[in-house]
């Protein structure tokens, strides 16, 4: 197969991945989006870079102590509480201590007892370690859904959420939620979301946090 100067192929990894962090940074400088912070910037672009996907420019909501609060998390050690396992897969960045109990046998049975979902199931499993935990969800908006209801009956505290759940029941509306909650969180306006996403925002804070809260 012959390719001409126009397709040409480029093979350096790390050209790549800078010619892409350029157009995405070209492209929010143009749309007049206001990431001047350099820390948020970086998760806006990760996540831009992970999906292909501009209109998270637009759509995604970062409160203001977010990123120190999840820089600060990390860097003491805390756990990672995941929705679903595509999402504890996701966040690969360094070695962390991150949990996914859903496919646990106990998650199932409190599920059932319950009545809801093992996503939702798997928070109140794991409530004893969300206090100053990350929690990330990419997945079940009705594992966030139950991480604002321990919240607002003066439940743990987490460090910081990156709820960013996708789909058409639900999604949305929590995120929302989430936005107006108070909680140091990580979020999007929009249907679109799901494990990739948030273990992209997950992945950039981590970068941020290994270089002592500084951008390459």
């Amino acid at each position: 197969m012959q390719v001409n100067d126009k397709h040409k192929i480029e093979w350096d990894g790390k050209k790549i991945e800078r010619a892409s962090h350029n157009l995405i940074d070209d492209y929010i400088d143009r749309m007049g989006n206001h990431f001047s912070d350099p820390k948020i910037r970086a998760i806006v672009r990760r996540i831009i870079h992970s999906t292909a996907d501009f209109s998270f420019a637009d759509t995604l909501r970062i409160s203001s102590d977010a990123v120190e609060r999840g820089i600060t998390a990390l860097q003491n050690d805390c756990p990672i509480i995941c929705d679903v396992k595509m999402t504890a897969a996701g966040c690969t960045h360094g070695k962390r201590n991150i949990i996914c109990e859903i496919a646990n046998h106990e998650v199932v049975k409190l599920a059932e007892k319950l009545k809801i979902t093992r996503a939702a199931a798997s928070m109140v499993y794991l409530e004893s370690k969300i206090e100053g935990a990350l929690i990330v969800i990419g997945n079940a908006p009705t594992a966030l859904w139950k991480i604002m209801e321990m919240w607002n009956t003066e439940g743990p505290r987490p460090a910081l959420v990156i709820g960013l759940p996708v789909g058409f029941v639900g999604a949305y509306d929590s995120k929302y939620m989430l936005s107006l909650s108070g909680i140091p969180c990580i979020t999007n306006l929009s249907p679109r979301g799901g494990s990739p996403v948030a273990a992209a925002a997950f992945n950039a804070l981590t970068e941020l946090s290994l270089n002592g809260g500084h951008c390459d």
